[in-house]
């Protein structure tokens, strides 16, 4: 049998195997193929060697005929033709954090014993189902976008198959694009919607996504599963979950749906898994602009514009340094819709897991990350995302109450029937229009516990053009958290209870919304949900229209927050015309909104884009009490007085006191 460079250049078989078994089972598999008229191949161990860190073998290009892999009672076959380190880094990137551990920290691993599978039924099983692979049956089915792979369970002779997604960071097969200003520019088609009344190009359906490619415990893209939430009583949630190694741990990052059915849930939660996997790394590009500000000068996004951590902060974690502007950093390269000009953007900003803890002067998060059919619905969904977060953190920490939307003034049946389900549940929706500086409809919605016991509240936030669309996406984050809480709450309650005794313990994303579910906290919202609905504005909010005192006390109809154009209709049929008249409301505030294109391979192959949004000035989101940058900006001062809701720009002690319960 001859040896593949490709699949050799590791751990060999004898290490896995055994030196006995190993060159039996060989030479059985050899036999058998050549009885068959099979490809003459060789096996390669999986899980010997870390995958993610082995060079590439000089010369190699990745393709092999038919790669065949073993690794306890499994054989892997293919994918035909395909990459067999695409395979070893994908099957990797789903197995347990103890073997993860042992391979990428240098514990190693060993063959606990002889290898029991070398045997000929084995043998003439695994050369059955690589000739199969070579030369498929006719009449069997077209292949998908992604290419298949077959597990073959040596002890029940079961085959299964799974696409493989081609890792976007292969040395063997990947080839990434250079990150240059020119690749910046966006690309100016039109984005005609597929119906009116929607902010999409295509439906969810149409992209044709396999949730096996993504989700399988072979080789699974975005992590070794795809869970139905059945315990949820309001939606069909489902949820997944990847890791990456940080340093010497595995950090966690969690992606689902939401809907109304499992199926679509699936593939709703497929896109976002894939927004944050594209969004933590450039994967797909080379990144090669280093320098400091001082050098870049115009050119570039001031990064005390988006926000720097306190002092105090630096203080109590010295291994995090702070930014300066003689800093030499990475950059990569955006395209500013305002001015639009290519504009260098910090690649921590963007890439919020870029290689490099002591390089990141702050921890960005996936806010202003946003998928869609063009570049334009990507970008216009990501600006909604950063509008609303701006809005919400003005709202809590500057303690604005806010004017109160009635649910049942919706037009749309699902929503009113929600409202319905969780008043069932023992939980009260309540939403606020949460227009501070810009016209565009954004709203934060709030579960109440009736009795104000165990799982107290929960809160969400929506922006878009569409108000129902805007109330309906704030909804539907509070009627998927808020049925679970009580219990999440009770099971948790003497960590959530020193917590709220201790706001330094709040350190992680989940805290913020759970620490809510202690009945206690409930005093630090009484700003909106007990006080007046438009506080002590005296002048005209740009965006909440603050009346008469009579008009101030009555709730709103949902269709009081739309914002219709110059010819009265609050949308257009191209979602390229609403971004550009939701960018002009923001840059004649004086804010830059600056877009990075993050797409990876795998979603250019489902005809998906997703970007990075950034608007410098406005409040970005944290999580951890001690990383909240916001409350040390000019606009959390300064915003809700020159939107004419505040007499005078907020002092320290206005500040609510509390994280932010953002989920």
């Amino acid at each position: 049998m001859t040896t593949d460079p490709l699949t050799a250049d590791g751990p060999g078989l004898a290490d896995a195997l055994g030196p006995d078994a190993a060159a039996r089972f060989t030479a059985q598999l050899d036999r058998a193929l050549a009885e068959l008229g099979g490809p003459r191949i060789t096996p390669a161990p999986l899980g010997l060697g870390d995958a993610f860190t082995r060079p590439a073998p000089e010369g190699a290009d990745g393709a092999t005929a038919v790669p065949v892999h073993l690794y306890g009672h499994q054989a892997v076959v293919g994918p035909p033709g395909g990459c067999a380190r695409c395979l070893e880094r994908r099957w990797q990137a789903v197995r347990s954090v103890a073997l993860r551990d042992a391979l990428e920290l240098g514990g190693g691993t060993r063959a606990a014993g002889e290898w029991p599978y070398a045997h000929p039924f084995a043998a003439r099983a695994l050369a059955a189902l690589i000739t199969a692979a070579r030369a498929p049956r006719p009449g069997a089915p077209a292949p998908g976008v992604f290419p298949d792979v077959r597990l073959l369970d040596l002890r029940t002779g079961r085959v299964r198959r799974y696409p493989l997604v081609p890792d976007p960071e292969c040395p063997l097969c990947a080839t990434p694009g250079e990150d240059t200003a020119a690749a910046a520019v966006p690309d100016p088609a039109p984005a005609p919607k597929h119906r009116p009344g929607v902010f999409r190009t295509r439906p969810v359906e149409s992209y044709g996504i396999d949730v096996a490619a993504f989700a399988n415990p072979l080789c699974g893209a975005l992590g070794p599963s795809l869970v139905q939430d059945v315990s949820s009583t309001s939606t069909s949630a489902t949820i997944g979950c990847f890791s990456m190694r940080s340093g010497e741990y595995l950090r966690e990052t969690f992606w689902g749906g939401h809907t109304d059915s499992f199926a679509r849930s699936a593939h709703v939660g497929v896109l976002e898994g894939l927004e944050r996997y594209a969004g933590m790394r450039a994967r797909s590009r080379t990144t090669s602009v280093t320098g400091s500000l001082e050098r870049f000068g115009a050119d570039a996004v001031d990064p005390r514009d988006v926000g720097l951590y306190s002092e105090a902060f630096h203080r109590a974690n010295p291994r995090v340094r702070p930014f300066a502007p003689d800093r030499e950093i990475a950059w990569v390269w955006g395209w500013s819709l305002r001015d639009r000009v290519p504009r260098l953007v910090p690649e921590i900003l963007t890439y919020y897991h870029a290689p490099g803890l002591e390089n990141r002067f702050v921890q960005e998060s996936s806010n202003g990350c946003a998928s869609g059919g063009s570049p334009a619905e990507a970008a216009y969904f990501g600006l909604m995302e950063v509008v609303e977060r701006d809005a919400f953190l003005l709202t809590w920490y500057g303690r604005q109450p806010l004017p109160e939307i009635d649910p049942a003034s919706s037009s749309r049946p699902a929503t009113r029937a929600m409202v319905d389900r969780l008043a069932m549940y023992g939980y009260r929706a309540r939403f606020f229009d949460t227009r501070i500086t810009f016209p565009i409809p954004v709203v934060t919605a709030v579960a109440e516990r009736f009795d104000g016991g165990p799982g107290r509240m929960c809160f969400g936030a929506g922006a878009g053009l569409d108000p129902e669309a805007a109330l309906a996406s704030a909804l539907c984050e509070i009627a998927t958290d808020a049925v679970n809480l009580p219990g999440r709450t009770e099971r948790d309650e003497t960590r959530l209870r020193a917590m709220a005794a201790d706001f330094d313990l709040v350190t992680a994303l989940h805290d913020h919304p759970l620490v809510y579910g202690i009945p206690e906290m409930g005093v630090h919202a009484d700003f909106l949900l007990r006080g007046p609905r438009t506080g002590t504005a005296t002048g005209t909010g740009t965006g909440t229209g603050t009346g008469t005192g009579t008009d101030r006390e009555r709730r709103r109809t949902v269709a009081e927050l739309e914002w219709p154009d110059a010819w009265g209709s609050p949308a257009s049929d191209d979602v390229r015309t609403d971004l550009e008249r939701c960018v002009s409301a923001v840059t004649a505030e004086g804010f830059d909104v600056v877009v990075v294109d993050q797409t990876m391979p795998e979603q250019r192959a489902l005809g998906l884009h997703t970007v990075s949004v950034l608007v410098p000035g406005l409040l970005p989101i944290d999580f951890g009490w001690s990383r909240q940058r916001a409350l040390g900006m000019p606009r959390m001062r300064t915003g809700l007085f020159a939107a004419g809701l505040r007499e005078r720009p907020l002092e320290p002690g206005d500040l609510n006191p509390a994280p932010h319960p953002f989920p």
